[in-house]
Order: C-alpha cells, then sequence, then structure tokens
C-alpha cells in the first residue's frame, strides 16, 4: 500500500452529495484524507471509479488477471463477477480458481455463488451445485451474492433446490440477482417476492418498468450480443435510484474499445442527469451489493478515475486505494502466469455423424436476432439432397451442431436462419450454458472440421473456410485463454473479420453462436439433447409438417 501523499486536482464528481464543483483529493495509504474546494483547478474530471453491476469475466475469453488490466485502462475499478460459465465446466474448483486468479491483481472482483448449475436439466454440463455447494460457497468470504436465478419456472412452482437456495442466501442476509427474460404480470410479481432482487434481462421499456414497480433492481446491459441501452435507458429518469450499468458478456474485441465508460457517456450526451448516470455505475452498485468500494468521500478507499469530460469519458488515469493502475490507454498491472485447467473428452465426429435424414417437407428453425440473445421460432422449407436435409445458404439457412464435450455421446443436430454466411464454418466451446462444442456451417464437411480443430486443441474458437482455418485456443476450461488480453483481443478481430468475410452479417458471430444453446432464454435453442423450446420449457421435434 502507498504512503506517499497523493494530490488530484480538478471538476469532483460528487454523486453522494450530489454535486459537482471544482477542488482537490488527498490521498494517503491508500485512502482519501480530505477533499477541498478551490477554483484554481484543471478542466478534467475526477469520479469515483466504474462498476459493471454483472458481468461473466469467462465471456471475455481472459482470466480474471487479464480481464482486470483491459478493464482499468477503461476506469473500471471493479466488478460484480458470476462465476456461472467456469462452475457449468468445472464446478467449485472452477470458482475457486477465478477467486484466486482475482485476488494476484488490485482489481476489485466481487464473485457470485453459481445458482443454477446446470441451468436445466435438458442438457449436460460438468457438474452439478446442489443447495449444500451453494451453501458452502455463500460462506466464502470472497462471495457476496446468490448468482442470477435463471431458473424462474422453479421458483414459480416452488423447486425443493431452487427454494433451499434461496433460503441460503436469504438466511445469510445476501442479496439475489435475477434472470427472467420477458417474465411479466403476476409471474414477475412472484419472481421478485421470492426475494430476487435484480434482473439484467429486460428487452423492453415495459417490462422494466413493470419489475422495477416490485422493487427490482434494473440492469441496464450493453454487451457484446444483447444491448438493451437504447430501450431502457429512459428508466433512470423514472427511476434512477434503480439503475444499474452492466455488461453481462463482453468479448475481447470490444473490451479493449470501451467498457461501463462508454455507457456512461452515451447517457451524458443523450441529455440523461450526469449524477443520476454516474450513480448507475457507482453509488447503485456499492449500496446493492454492500460492496467496499470507494465513492470519493473522506475516509473511503481512493478508488477513483480522472476523465476529459463526463460527455467523452476518456479516461486519463485509474487508481484503486491509491495505486495508480492505469495511465493515458496503457494497463498498469502486470501479467499473470496461470496454469490451465480444463475438463474435455469429447470424441471427433464425420460428415455421417450429422447426416439428417428428411422426413418431412419443412423444419422448426431458430432465428438469430442480432444484438439479441433471444431467438425466433421460424418454419421453413427443407433443401434436400440425395434424401437429407443439407444447408442452404442462399436462402441463409444453415446446419447447427451441439455435441458433448464431456463424454463421448452422437451430436445434436438442428438448423438456424439470420447467420448470413456464404461458406464455410464456425465453430466455439463457449455455449452458454453448459459449454458443449457447438458449430454451424453451409456444408457437413467444414462443420465437422470446425468441430475437430475444437477438440484437438480441448477448447476455443475456431473458422473454417476452404482449406485456411483461424483458431483461438481457451485452455482454461475450454472458456479462457492464458495469453495477454490485448494479443487475444488482436486474434479474436481476426477470427471476427474472417467469418465476416465469410458472408456473416451479424456484428458479433461467435458471441451469438455462443447463445444458440442457452436454453432458459426464449425461444427456440439447440441442446446437446435436442431443439428446445424455451417458453414451453420442453424439447421440440426438428419437423413441423403443416402444409405452408
Amino acid at each position: 500500500m502507498p504512503t506517499d501523499k497523493l494530490i488530484l486536482s480538478g471538476q469532483i464528481v460528487d454523486v453522494i452529495n450530489r454535486r459537482i464543483f471544482p477542488g482537490h483529493i488527498e490521498v494517503k495509504n491508500g485512502k482519501i484524507q480530505t477533499v477541498i474546494e478551490d477554483a484554481d483547478v484543471p478542466s478534467q474530471f475526477i469520479l469515483p471509479g466504474l462498476i459493471d453491476a454483472h458481468i461473466h469475466v469467462e465471456s471475455s475469453m481472459l482470466i480474471p488477471s487479464e480481464f482486470a488490466s483491459i478493464a482499468v485502462v477503461h476506469g473500471t475499478v471493479a466488478a460484480v463477477s458470476d462465476p456461472h460459465e467456469i462452475a457449468n465446466v468445472l464446478g467449485i474448483a472452477g470458482v475457486k480458481f477465478m477467486i484466486e486468479n482475482g485476488k494476484k491483481v488490485p482489481f476489485k472482483f466481487f464473485f457470485g455463488a453459481p445458482s443454477c448449475v446446470p441451468a436445466t436439466g435438458f442438457e449436460t454440463s460438468g457438474t452439478s451445485l446442489g443447495p449444500n455447494a451453494v451453501a458452502e460457497m455463500l460462506d466464502w468470504k470472497e462471495v457476496y451474492y446468490l448468482s442470477e436465478m435463471m431458473n424462474f419456472p422453479g421458483v414459480l412452482f416452488h423447486d425443493p433446490d431452487v427454494m433451499a437456495k434461496l433460503e441460503a442466501a436469504q438466511k445469510r442476509n445476501m442479496v439475489i440477482d435475477g434472470h427472467a427474460p420477458g417474465l411479466t404480470g403476476e409471474d414477475a410479481r412472484k419472481y421478485a417476492q421470492a426475494g430476487i432482487s435484480t434482473d439484467h434481462e429486460c428487452f423492453t421499456l415495459e417490462e422494466g418498468r413493470e419489475k422495477a414497480s416490485y422493487g427490482m433492481k434494473i440492469l441496464i446491459r450493453e454487451g457484446s450480443a444483447a444491448r438493451n441501452f437504447d430501450t431502457l435507458i429512459p428508466l433512470i429518469k423514472e427511476c434512477p435510484d434503480q439503475i444499474m450499468f452492466c455488461s453481462d458478456d463482453k468479448h475481447p474485441d470490444e473490451l479493449i474499445k470501451s467498457h461501463i465508460n462508454c455507457l456512461v457517456s452515451k447517457a451524458v450526451n443523450a441529455g440523461y442527469d450526469v449524477l443520476d448516470t454516474v450513480s448507475a455505475c457507482t453509488v447503485n452498485p456499492v449500496r446493492h451489493y454492500g460492496l467496499p468500494v470507494g465513492l470519493l468521500q473522506p475516509g473511503d478507499d481512493a478508488d477513483l478515475i480522472v476523465v476529459d469530460s463526463l460527455a467523452n469519458m476518456n479516461v486519463l488515469q485509474t487508481y484503486i486505494k491509491g495505486v495508480k493502475v492505469a495511465e493515458n490507454g496503457q494497463s498498469l498491472l502486470s501479467k499473470i502466469d496461470e496454469k490451465p485447467i480444463n475438463r474435455f473428452e469429447a470424441t471427433k465426429v464425420t460428415s455421417t455423424d450429422i447426416v439428417v435424414a428428411a422426413q418431412g417437407s419443412h423444419i422448426n428453425v431458430i432465428e438469430a436476432l442480432d444484438g439479441q440473445i433471444v431467438t425466433k421460432r421460424k418454419t421453413m422449407k427443407v433443401s434436400v439432397q440425395n434424401g437429407k436435409i443439407v444447408s442452404d445458404p442462399i436462402r441463409d439457412v444453415l446446419k447447427m451442431v451441439v455435441l458433448n464435450r464431456y463424454f463421448p455421446a452422437p451430436p445434436s443436430v438442428g438448423f438456424v436462419n439470420g447467420f448470413g454466411m456464404k461458406r464455410g464454418a464456425i465453430a466455439s466451446t463457449v455455449a452458454h450454458d453448459s459449454h458443449n462444442i457447438i458449430a454451424l456451417g453451409t456444408d457437413d464437411a467444414a462443420i465437422c472440421e470446425a468441430i475437430n480443430h475444437l477438440i484437438d486443441a480441448k477448447g476455443g474458437i475456431v473458422a473454417v473456410d476452404d482449406n485456411n482455418h483461424l483458431l483461438l485456443s481457451l485452455p482454461v476450461a475450454g472458456l479462457m485463454s492464458l495469453e495477454n488480453g490485448f494479443e487475444v483481443a488482436r486474434k479474436y478481430e481476426l477470427l471476427d473479420a474472417m467469418v465476416k468475410q465469410m458472408g456473416c452479417s451479424l456484428s458479433a458471430p461467435f458471441m451469438t453462436l455462443s447463445f444458440m444453446a442457452l436454453l432458459v432464454i426464449p425461444e427456440l435453442k439447440l441442446s446437446d439433447k435436442g431443439l428446445f423450446d424455451g417458453n414451453k420449457f420442453a424439447f421440440v421435434s426438428l419437423f413441423d409438417n403443416k402444409d405452408k
């Protein structure tokens, strides 16, 4: 901890007393000593450090220490982090990995105890965390809350395991995060009454308003695939104390460009109140989760940032406990070396394994939506060759495969619309929530090649185009790289560009792909066990033979 005195000067954004004034902040031993008003200061602004109120660090494809190294450049000093993704692969051991690696940098990680592992019983995950395991994690000093309760049917119908997990958190006076996309009316009220206090899945303004009326905190999300800022930001005028900002899932190419600072800039430039906006990513998460993050008050940890203006939010300096961790776009955090941990037992596939015999004239097709993790269900006419249903790039109907990564099993096959690829295939072991192998493409040979590259690498993302392929290896649980974060971002950008050259029209192809197996999000998804209707919460047939 530094002992030298530090004095910072500028326009001080005091979110607690709701005023902005010129002055100096004196820091000693990592704490704010005094805040003094003085008209003679630079035009720069001093704010509390920014907090991402809900993120799965794993989705950055970076281990926590490397995520922190990039996030601090954008003024983020803390993250409410749900290690749900690695928990689905490696259980408690995965959660411990995240916590221990996060401790090795001065960034403030606040982890939750994953509540839904597996998220459903309709897919194969690496493990299962029951009420006893959840209660054990809630007792760890590094755990601050019960992570998103995405099994909202279990809440509504009083599933014994779900209720035991909720009771374990309530017994410890811990916050319970929510996850209930599209849930409204009496069901939404019951969900909130069960003690669930947040939701980051609202995708209409009306849904956000209704859940806020039940006392829930609404997290406005701007991730790499799901972007709800423009839809939900009016809520900051209506219920400013109930709003927080989050990214949820952020791929590395976007993380190197901006983080929560971008949401502040967007809100300010759209005319929303500056203090309400800054509070959404400072005061509100601190108060809701009880986080030990400084808010520019005497005695607080010196967790603060210096920016050029509130409109631009270009971060000049970032401090955590008085330690400068970033300056002028450069991270000052050291790289942490780790050994990979993983679980990967998939067997290679051939084109014969993913053949679908034509059994009717129409099939149920997943419609992917750009910028959303929800999908639509479409019924489309099949394209048949030699009695087999094949991809039809002209009509943008591509074969999709999900393969169990945890033990040898036959692949599950469906079809998807909305990716727009004209050739080749892509595949990933980042496939929420169970992180089996997911792939799609314009022909069976390319799909199998992509899957088999990932099996050889024991995890990653890959694009295959003719005889060429690009691979980003993810040796930590098939989710995260051990490389420098900026290098991972560079490789990811190359992959993203390659997929778009193959014709993909989506803004974030791999992020969107990762959600095509997310069964708890409506409307139609594919698990390693089959095609799944998220509205009915049941498997459905691939074939729909109604006359069209």
